[in-house]
């Protein structure tokens, strides 16, 4: 075996079994093949950044048309994944895995990235979790009630999401080098599953983040048929669902799609971390400020558009389109809030499938019985694959239209009350992820990373053009920090000065300041904040 690879610091007894020598010697393989060429892309997105900076604005590439004009389909989709018409998500926690794969959803993608906190135990525990569910020897007893856990005899499908090519892992190097989050989380789960899986009549199935264009989706094409190969898989045995969570994606769906052929199986709309991506990248630009974040719904042009745009886009290549997240769960002791929510969730899913979408996600199980009522009533098939929305001509102004602006000229409405929404739930994100937990329920929504993303961008965006609320106050340093300071002591009021003491409110509200005020954009909060767990 290799032994330039590195574990800091070692595992537990029972989290070895994850972390044995044939597996690190794998992943340590990935790290070496391909690691400099995910250092590469993510350069290269430094300098599109620059190119934007200076005024440039994304469009359809011109040396890829003939991809988009071309007829092409994806090679092949497996009979488990035929049917997708509603997917829970979650971090993979014991008792969040349990109930995720009994929901009734036809998959649960079991997530690494935005919706865990990537401290060293919740990765490993996680890795052995799915391993045990995958073996079909996962059970769980509640130390408060007793409640006995354990799985039906036919789960929903897993599909595992590594976190995105600019996140690292620190805990393992090779060659003294830190090593990828993307390579760490795919290597550890494909190596100790592939077998399994295909064993039980399934296969390894991922779901890909926060890719910006289609040169990044050849990497991981790479690394799938790197895998493939090393353990004499027959070619498009991984099959991966790409979120277009980046508004460069969206420029470049028929091309992702291409790179991963033998391997894609369809796209979806992350539609929470696109926002954050239009705030990020046009983030110099005054034209492009965006109002409230409650007001950036799936009506407002630019976003529909591209939901459209990605419908249209899967069903011509025979890939399947996966609608966004209904991040509401039950509201317990308020029967009449409860059923205005939920009928939230029904008509958001209602304009999905009349869309043609052929599936969408739900944050909670209560929620997949809504989803599944909708998409059952609307699907005479397993998929809408056949609906081609030939009527859709989506431009490049269509993807980078705003909401219209007031009479004032301001880009929408921007109040008090979002700036103190934005304060109050990033910062409490924020905290909840730094004890280790990223999946975080907040004001009756379960929020992750992308939360806190908005949050921050949008603030930053705010101070640095001067935007001005609905009542002509401009938006400076000064209002800010008043505003935070009476949002910390709502905060320590509503929890009590005990559990305030005991949080990492401090730690919380300094990184949410700094990223807020800064001179310089911070790309992703999680990476210096990932320097504190």
């Amino acid at each position: 075996m290799n032994s330039s690879y590195e574990i800091h610091p070692a595992a537990s007894e029972e989290l070895k079994v994850i972390l044995t020598p044939e597996c690190l010697y794998f992943v340590s393989e990935l790290h070496r093949l391909f690691n400099p060429k995910r250092l590469h892309l993510l350069e290269e997105r430094q300098k599109l950044q620059k190119k934007i900076d200076e005024g440039w604005e994304p469009e359809f590439l011109e040396e890829t048309r003939q991809i988009r004009e071309s007829a092409w389909t994806i090679l092949s989709t497996p009979d488990d994944l035929l049917d997708r018409r509603v997917e829970i998500t979650g971090p993979p926690v014991k008792k969040m895995i349990i109930n995720a794969l009994n929901s009734g959803a036809k998959t649960f993608m079991a997530d690494f990235e935005d919706s865990l906190s990537p401290t060293w135990t919740n990765l490993l525990e996680g890795q052995l979790y799915l391993n045990q569910a995958n073996k079909r020897e996962i059970d769980f007893t509640d130390s408060k009630n007793g409640k006995e856990y354990k799985l039906i005899e036919k789960p929903a499908v897993l599909i595992v999401r590594p976190r995105g090519w600019h996140l690292p892992e620190k805990h393992f190097t090779v060659n003294g080098e830190i090593t990828s989050g993307s390579l760490f989380d795919f290597g550890v789960y494909f190596f100790h599953n592939h077998k399994v899986l295909i064993d039980n009549g399934s296969g390894p199935y991922f779901y890909l983040p926060k890719l910006e264009n289609h040169k990044e989706a050849c990497l991981w094409s790479e690394v799938f048929k790197f895998s493939e190969e090393k353990f004499n898989l027959a070619k498009g045995t991984i099959k991966a669902t790409v979120l277009i969570e980046t508004i460069l994606a969206a420029f470049e769906m028929d091309e992702i799609l291409y790179e991963l052929k033998d391997n894609i199986v369809g796209l979806n709309c992350g539609r929470w971390d696109y926002i954050f991506s239009f705030i990020k990248k046009f983030r110099n630009h005054k034209s492009f400020v965006l109002p409230n974040r409650s007001l950036v719904s799936m009506h407002v042009h630019f976003m529909k558009a591209y939901s459209e745009l990605l419908i249209q886009t899967c069903h011509k290549r025979r890939a399947h389109a996966i609608g966004g997240m209904a991040a509401q769960i039950p509201i317990k002791n308020d029967e009449e809030e409860n059923k205005k929510s939920l009928q939230k969730v029904y008509d958001d899913k209602l304009i999905e499938v009349y869309n043609g979408h052929d599936g969408t996600w739900v944050a909670h199980p209560a929620l997949v019985t809504i989803a599944k009522e909708v998409f059952d009533n609307h699907l005479e098939y397993p998929s809408q694959l056949g609906n081609k929305r030939e009527d859709i001509h989506v431009t490049s102004s269509d993807l980078l239209k705003l909401p219209v602006k007031t009479a004032g000229g301001r880009s929408g409405v921007i109040t008090e009350t979002g700036i103190r929404t934005n304060i109050n739930v990033g910062i409490l994100y924020i905290e909840a992820w730094l004890k280790g937990n990223g999946c975080v329920p907040l004001y009756n929504l379960m929020e992750d990373a992308a939360t806190a993303e908005i949050s921050r961008a949008q603030i930053w965006q705010w101070l640095r053009h001067g935007s001005k609320t609905t009542d002509g106050k401009t938006i400076t340093k000064e209002y800010f920090d008043l505003l935070m300071k009476e949002e910390l002591e709502k905060i320590k009021n509503t929890i009590g000065d005990n559990q305030y003491a005991r949080g990492k409110f401090s730690e919380a509200s300094d990184i949410f300041k700094n990223m807020s005020t800064s001179t310089e954009f911070e790309e992703f909060l999680t990476l210096p904040a990932y320097q504190l767990i």
